[in-house]
């Protein structure tokens, strides 16, 4: 999953005031709405800004964002009681425990299913996409002392073992053990015969790209599905990532607005008319058409 769909909704700068909404939207709901990300998103902009680690927790709150059932601290002490379930003397071990043995597999019925990014859903159903299940399998990993690595390879992602730089294991194929040969033989199946595999394709991602790229796998899937709330959480914290521009918070804002959650949308808008210069007379009109919403 390595394409991302053109965003279908909310990119643009606000439309001209809607109707003030039925009371479901009041001004006291939308406030709540913000207040309940807030923690979250705080958390998690944070974590990635000092390297993203433990990976477990950063996926945890990505989990969490928008879905106030979900608990990280539940959902991190899920992981502590899955790794001792699972064998581990070395990575092959770890991998035949987790993915046969426990019968953690590949979703390859639903692949696009946004479930299979959220690591409460991966763990309750037991299947994922291959980045999801590798994160599981290097948090179990790091629990048991074994050190397993991501391998971002393009359209597929792969787990290595950092003691052997040519052990390569395929989290969503039960975990299948393979060599750089075997790596190749993915790629072209995924790509076709023609593609030009490159050996960097079999190098580290750092745990900050792993999450990017968990962040861009839930952003389509939720575009795929045309789930407004779910693309708007993953916007949140796109949108706090530390390198994020006015773009992403201009995205963003839209978005929210279109949903109807005003003081949200003001609060960007307003933060806007500062920082996006270009622009500034376009965000404030759309901050006092918001405001005029809660009136």
């Amino acid at each position: 999953m390595n394409r991302e769909p053109r965003v279908a909704f909310g990119p643009g700068p606000l439309s001209p005031a809607r109707s003030v909404r039925s009371s479901q939207h009041s001004r006291s709901q939308h406030s709540r709405s913000y207040v309940g990300h807030v923690p979250v998103v705080q958390e998690f902009a944070t974590l990635v800004a000092s390297g993203a680690e433990p990976l477990d927790r950063a996926l945890a709150l990505i989990a969490a964002t928008g879905r106030p059932e979900v608990d990280p601290d539940a959902l991190v002490a899920s992981l502590d009681e899955l790794a001792v379930e699972v064998p581990a003397d070395d990575a092959a071990t770890l991998c035949r425990g987790l993915f046969t043995g426990l019968g953690f597999s590949g979703n390859s019925a639903d692949y696009y299913d946004p479930d299979n990014s959220l690591l409460d859903r991966v763990l309750d159903r037991r299947t994922g996409i291959p980045i999801t299940l590798a994160v599981l399998a290097m948090e179990v990993g790091r629990r048991r002392d074994v050190s397993l690595v991501g391998i971002g390879m393009p359209g597929h992602f792969l787990l290595r073992d950092v003691r052997d730089h040519d052990a390569f294991y395929d989290a969503f194929d039960s975990g299948r053990s393979l060599d750089r040969d075997g790596c190749r033989r993915v790629f072209s199946n995924l790509h076709g015969p023609t593609a030009q595999f490159s050996d960097t394709f079999l190098d580290p991602v750092s745990p900050v790209e792993i999450v990017v790229r968990v962040l861009n796998n839930l952003r389509a899937a939720h575009l795929r599905r045309g789930d407004r709330a779910g693309f708007a959480s993953v916007l949140r914290l796109q949108a706090a990532l530390p390198w994020a521009g006015v773009s992403e918070r201009r995205q963003l804002a839209g978005v929210l607005a279109e949903q109807g959650h005003f003081i949200e949308a003001a609060t960007l808008y307003e933060q806007l008319s500062t920082d996006d210069v270009g622009r500034s007379d376009q965000h404030r009109r759309a901050v006092e058409r918001l405001r005029a919403n809660l009136n």
